[in-house]
C-alpha cells in the first residue's frame, strides 16, 4: 500500500516533478480517502488540518448565505483542495461538498507543515506550487465577478 500511495503522490499534478525524497516526505503524511455524494470534505470554521489531492469526482466550494449555500467554484480530479492549513488560525474559510463520489489523497497538514519546516527547500517548492493555485483561483473568481457585475462603471 505505501508504494501505491507514493505513486499517487508522485503523479498528482500539484506534486509531479518533485525529487524522489520529497515524495517520500509527503507520502509519510498521506492516506487514501473516499466521500459519497453530498458529503462535506471540509466545513467553514472547522480546523483546517488537511490538504486534499483530488483523484476522482468533483467537489463544490461553497460559501454559506442566509438560507442557502452558494457555489463559488467546482474542483475536478487533479486539483488540490484546501490551503487554509497554511495560515493561522488554521480554520476553513469555505465548505467543500462532494458532487460525485470522490476519491482523494488526504495529507495531514500538521505533518506536512513539520516536513516543510524541516526541509526549507521542499517547503519553498510546496509554497510556490500552492501559491500558484491560489493565484489561479483568485483570477478565476475575479472573472466570474466581472461576468456577474459587469465593469462597475455607472452609465
Amino acid at each position: 500500500m505505501p508504494e501505491e500511495i507514493a505513486e499517487l503522490v508522485a503523479n498528482h499534478p500539484l506534486l509531479a516533478g518533485l525529487p524522489g525524497d520529497t515524495v517520500e516526505l509527503v507520502t509519510g503524511c498521506t492516506r487514501n480517502v473516499a466521500f459519497n455524494v453530498g458529503d462535506l470534505l471540509l466545513a467553514e470554521g472547522d480546523p483546517a488540518d488537511t490538504l486534499y489531492l483530488l483523484r476522482r469526482g468533483r467537489v463544490a466550494l461553497e460559501v454559506r448565505a442566509p438560507g442557502k449555500a452558494m457555489i463559488l467554484d467546482i474542483l475536478s480530479p487533479g486539483q488540490p483542495l484546501g490551503w487554509s492549513w497554511l495560515f493561522p488560525p488554521y480554520r476553513w474559510s469555505f465548505d467543500a461538498r462532494a458532487l460525485d463520489p470522490v476519491g482523494a489523497l488526504s495529507v495531514d497538514a500538521t505533518c506536512l507543515r513539520a516536513k516543510a519546516d524541516e526541509d526549507p527547500a521542499f517547503g519553498y517548492e510546496l509554497l510556490k506550487r500552492i501559491s500558484s493555485i491560489i493565484l489561479q483561483r483568485l483570477q478565476a473568481t475575479r472573472l466570474r465577478l466581472l461576468d456577474l457585475y459587469g465593469d462597475g462603471v455607472a452609465g
